[in-house]
């Protein structure tokens, strides 16, 4: 994070505001990841014996504190939609730890939040 104490309490509120009004909404965010990932059938026949394998095949990978990964699959015609609201969560993370910085810096001149 930049260092905000050059910057006017001012300055500090106009820019938290405008951050405020980027936040994406928040039915459409995800956490997670998305995974791309070949498998083989096990044909002895099959092309993906010998090569890459089947797909790909997408799949949301989601880890939480105090549990085990979790992967759900993923239809690629849904891939777009997913990508957008990862970005979407890691975008709302940004905004919230920047959001938090300046409300710090002001409470550390303490002046009213």
């Amino acid at each position: 994070m930049t260092d905000l104490s050059h910057r006017s309490t001012r300055a500090l509120r106009r820019r938290r505001t405008l951050l405020l009004k980027q936040l994406p909404a928040l039915d459409a965010i995800l956490r997670g990841s998305l995974i791309e990932r070949y498998k083989r059938c096990g044909r002895p026949g099959c092309h993906c014996a010998h090569g890459r394998g089947h797909g790909p095949k997408f799949y949301l990978s989601v880890s939480l504190p105090n549990s085990r990964p979790r992967m759900e699959y993923v239809p690629q015609s849904y891939c777009q939609q997913v990508v957008q609201q990862l970005d979407n969560y890691r975008r709302l993370r940004a905004i919230v730890e920047e959001v938090c910085a300046i409300n710090t810096e002001i409470l550390c001149r303490r002046e009213r939040l």
